[in-house]
C-alpha cells in the first residue's frame, strides 16, 4: 500500500481547503449581510428628508412625472436637494439656489413651492427650465 500514505496526505489537504472555502464563504455572507442590513439603513434614513422633499415637489407639479423628473435633475444638479445650499459664490441658496436671500432662511418646502413658481413664470415647464440649465449652466 504505498500510495496509501498519498491518499491520507491528499485527503487531509483536500478537508484543510475545504475548511478555507467554507470559511471564505461563510465571511462573505457576513460581509453581504452587514452590507445590506446597516449601510443601506444608513443610507435610506440619510436621504429620508430629502425623499419627502421629491415627494412634495411631484404633489406640487400635479404628479407630471416627466415635469418632476427634470425638476429632479435640475434640483440635484444645482444643490442636492440640500435646503441650505449656498452656491460658491455665495449668492444663490437652497433647494432650487435663488438669488433670493429669503431663500436662506426659508423652510424646504417653502423654496421648493417658490422653485416651482419662479421655473414656470420664468421658462413656462421645469423641463424647458432645466434645458436651459444644459445649455446655459443657471436658470
Amino acid at each position: 500500500m504505498l500510495g496509501s500514505s498519498e491518499a491520507v496526505a491528499h485527503k487531509a489537504t483536500r478537508r484543510a481547503l475545504t475548511g478555507q472555502l467554507a470559511r471564505c464563504w461563510l465571511v462573505g455572507i457576513a460581509v453581504f449581510i452587514v452590507n445590506l442590513c446597516f449601510v443601506k439603513t444608513y443610507s435610506v434614513a440619510a436621504d429620508s428628508y430629502k425623499q419627502s422633499y421629491k415627494q412634495y415637489a411631484y404633489i406640487q407639479l400635479n404628479y407630471d412625472i416627466d415635469e418632476f423628473g427634470c425638476l429632479d435633475l435640475l434640483y440635484t444638479a444645482e444643490s442636492q436637494w440640500n435646503p441650505k445650499a449656498v452656491s460658491p459664490s455665495g449668492k444663490h441658496f437652497g433647494i432650487p439656489q435663488g438669488k433670493s436671500k429669503w431663500l436662506a432662511t426659508a423652510p424646504p418646502y417653502a423654496q421648493i413651492r417658490w422653485g416651482i413658481k419662479y421655473n414656470t413664470n420664468r421658462y413656462g415647464t421645469m423641463c424647458a427650465a432645466y434645458a436651459h440649465y444644459k445649455i446655459r449652466g443657471w436658470h
